[in-house]
């Protein structure tokens, strides 16, 4: 027996005297509510109501067990307000890439604040991302699938000295060439960041980098990212990278043209209440990731609720 269920319906039918206007103040059917009062009658082993009359009365016992049933329910409705402002109080923890802007974390902090939520936002790596979800330090995270898998995805380029030019890049485009007059930037480096070092991407980039000709000294780990600018800004190398880095830090920046090279992700979560819809609108849009088929970043992110 569901005890608080006949218990509101024990009251509601005291404070109505009808059980069918007790029946809409739950919002149940009365067949139901007449069920429960039957019930809590069976239990406690006598009438709590007196139904000979046109109008229904509360018994002398059902007088004497009221309050009692009352101050339950009020402990209850307590017990609930407790647990709503505990929930609202705890620090859930959000694993996002590193690097991110920070006025793109600060809308999300904000928007958990709106939604009566308080939400911590940690910078990780992939791997450190996904052992956030599996050993529950992290609530919400951001996690690297395949670009094919992956509901939201991240168009990867390439970051170089500022200039005007905006076009798709071909990995080929960066072959050495053999002419003098060739332009000085075709051998440059070509950087990634941490955010991209996770085995699966590594092991596509480096088939697509053979593929293109390209030699392998030419392709390493860019190290702080903060270095990695100063020698792209500098002249010094290409960096692979997302547009909004890029643009941030005063990069030019051409998509890349190879689709298996761009970032996927999902948004999971080690709670079994899954992601809300408004939290996962803007982590995708943390990243700068649009729906995977789609040229924006309106869609909603899948939500994956980890085991």
């Amino acid at each position: 027996m569901d005890l608080l269920a006949h218990l509101a319906a024990y009251a509601a039918t005291a404070d109505e005297a009808s059980f069918s206007r007790a029946a809409d103040r739950l919002g149940i059917a009365q067949p139901l509510l007449s069920r429960r009062i039957k019930t809590l009658e069976a239990h406690f082993g006598g009438q709590l109501f007196d139904r000979s009359r046109r109008q229904v009365t509360v018994t002398d016992f059902g007088i004497s067990l009221l309050p009692y049933a009352r101050d339950v329910l009020e402990r209850a409705e307590r017990l609930e307000g407790a647990a709503r402002s505990a929930r609202a109080g705890r620090v859930r923890a959000v694993g996002v890439p590193p690097d991110c802007a920070p006025v793109a974390l600060a809308r999300v902090i904000r928007a958990g604040t709106e939604h009566g939520m308080t939400l911590s936002v940690r910078e990780l790596t992939p791997q450190e991302r996904d052992l956030g979800i599996i050993d529950g330090s992290l609530t919400y995270a951001l996690a690297r699938v395949t670009p094919e898998r992956a509901l939201l995805q991240v168009p990867l380029g390439l970051a170089s000295v500022p200039d005007s030019e905006r076009r798709v890049v071909h990995l080929e485009d960066l072959r050495p060439r053999r002419k003098a007059a060739a332009s000085r930037t075709a051998a440059l480096p070509l950087l990634t960041l941490a955010e991209d070092e996770v085995p699966e991407f590594q092991d596509r980039l480096t088939r697509a980098v053979a593929r293109a000709g390209l030699p392998e000294r030419l392709v390493g780990s860019a190290g702080p990212a903060a270095t990695a600018l100063a020698e792209t800004l500098a002249g010094r190398a290409t960096l692979l990278c997302a547009e909004p880095f890029a643009a941030r830090h005063g990069a030019s920046w051409a998509p890349l043209a190879d689709a298996s090279l761009h970032r996927g992700y999902d948004i999971r979560a080690s709670e079994r209440g899954g992601v809300p819809d408004w939290l996962a609108r803007t982590l995708a849009a943390t990243v700068g990731a649009v729906r995977r088929g789609t040229a924006d970043g309106r869609a909603a992110a899948r939500v994956v609720v980890s085991e």
